[in-house]
């Protein structure tokens, strides 16, 4: 049997093992909802929320394998976006606005999972990031693991997903020119991140050296087109709470949390990483822009 086939039979075993604990995890919050379903809603998701993730973090600690929960990010907004748009405490009637946000999360959510199923290796390897922590904080991993991996994003995932509750369960025909425009960025915010993830998925594919930058379409503008789309698909959604009421006006936690864990955790991590094994970088970093999509400036 040649290699090739080995690792085909060995990812496809790690999809099934995925799809079984995410499936588990969703059937767990489902219990934790239906024994708690006195509470607020807003109050229900975040227990059931944590209680999936728990069960995540127990079978990344079986297979060792902390990446068990990178499929999180994206799945669970869909999760949300379902439950509070069926929500039993709520009007059975549902307006467009309703049905523009859950369009543009389940495409946003369906994207992102395929983007992560086709570049996933399978159960034996780890992203980087998490290896390293692996080997840096020794015994100490798991704690890393609960907190810092796991339970953190979900804690700013399910606080930009505090505008959906209002844009999904507050039932009213007032679609006004601020879902419009929450419309629009969100759109634009998922055409954005696709093409950039598309963009790069092409360039790693074609490429012949692992050093080698990517430095045409949408990153010739910016060194984090991807991440840029992410963000701003968060701001949009935050829009959409605005235009249901403007005493929802807090929930700009969400996205505020979200842009900072990207733009002081994440970009600089990558961006270490790369001035470490690409040579090729630094000139980059110099010349095009960290995060919004600008003109480049001419190189020295």
């Amino acid at each position: 049997m040649s290699e090739s086939i080995k690792n085909s039979g060995r990812k496809v075993k790690g999809y099934i093992y995925i799809i079984i604990a995410y499936t588990l995890a969703v059937i767990i919050s489902l219990i934790v909802v239906t024994f708690i379903n006195f509470l607020h809603p807003i109050l229900i998701i975040f227990l059931a929320d944590i209680a999936a993730t728990f069960f995540i973090f127990i079978v990344s600690s079986i297979f060792k394998n902390a990446s068990f929960y990178d499929l999180y990010w994206s799945v669970a907004p869909a999760v949300i976006t379902i439950y509070w748009l069926f929500n039993p405490q709520t009007s059975k009637s549902i307006f467009l606005r309703q049905i523009f946000v859950l369009l543009l999360v389940l495409t946003w959510s369906i994207r992102l999972t395929y983007n992560w199923a086709r570049q996933w290796q399978g159960l034996n390897h780890e992203d980087w990031r998490y290896a390293n922590l692996r080997v840096e904080k020794g015994k100490f991993f798991w704690l890393f693991n609960l907190i810092g991996i796991q339970l953190m994003p979900t804690i700013l995932v399910f606080l930009g997903c505090l505008s959906l509750y209002p844009a999904l369960s507050i039932r009213n025909n007032s679609f006004n020119y601020i879902d419009i425009i929450a419309f629009s960025i969100t759109l634009f915010a998922v055409i954005i991140e696709a093409a950039a993830d598309q963009q790069l998925y092409n360039f790693i594919k074609n490429r012949e050296d692992s050093t080698k930058i990517i430095n045409k379409g949408l990153w010739k503008y910016s060194r984090h087109p991807n991440y840029f789309g992410e963000i701003l698909f968060w701001w949009g959604l935050y829009l959409f709470a605005l235009a249901t009421e403007i005493s929802f006006w807090w929930m700009i936690i969400g996205p505020i949390f979200i842009t900072a864990l990207f733009y002081i955790l994440s970009i600089p991590l990558i961006e270490k990483r790369n001035l470490s094994r690409k040579p090729d970088y630094l000139q980059y970093k110099k010349t095009v822009s960290k995060l919004i999509p600008w003109l480049p400036k001419k190189g020295k």
